[in-house]
């Protein structure tokens, strides 16, 4: 009886990976490169940013610091879409941490960088995945 229990519960995993990977979540992913001395600065206003995602009831974003090879700084993934109560959480959160909202944010985050660049992406999934969406 057990293992019946443990296969069908297998299958049922197996099955809700399957229909999850068919349709992957949307991503940003945001690449930077800061202006020369404002790298500490920069980082502690995305974890303030983090912070209202936490209150918000949202993950942080994923950060992949630059080691060697291309010409930027910090490169950071998080979710492309929030639901109507999350963008009012955020909101909130944002106005509780003193954080700038609207065109203010657009102008505080610019002072750290020298350049930045930002797409929209689905994944993760893996090649077959995406190919079999084609049928």
């Amino acid at each position: 009886m057990n293992r019946a229990v443990s296969l069908i519960l297998a299958a049922m995993v197996a099955l809700g990976a399957a229909s999850a990977s068919a349709n992957p979540p949307q991503k940003v992913i945001e690449i930077y490169r800061i202006a020369p001395g404002q790298h500490v600065a920069f980082m502690k206003f995305v974890a303030l940013c983090d912070q209202a995602n936490k209150e918000a009831g949202l993950p942080p974003r994923q950060l992949y610091v630059h080691q060697d090879g291309a010409g930027w700084d910090f490169l950071l993934i998080q979710p492309a879409d929030v639901t109507p109560e999350q963008s009012k959480a955020l909101d909130v959160a944002f106005k509780h941490l003193k954080l700038p909202q609207g065109a203010k944010f657009f102008v505080a985050i610019r002072q750290f960088m020298t350049e930045h660049t930002d797409t929209v992406v689905s994944g993760p999934t893996t090649a077959a995945e995406w190919l079999a969406r084609l049928d």
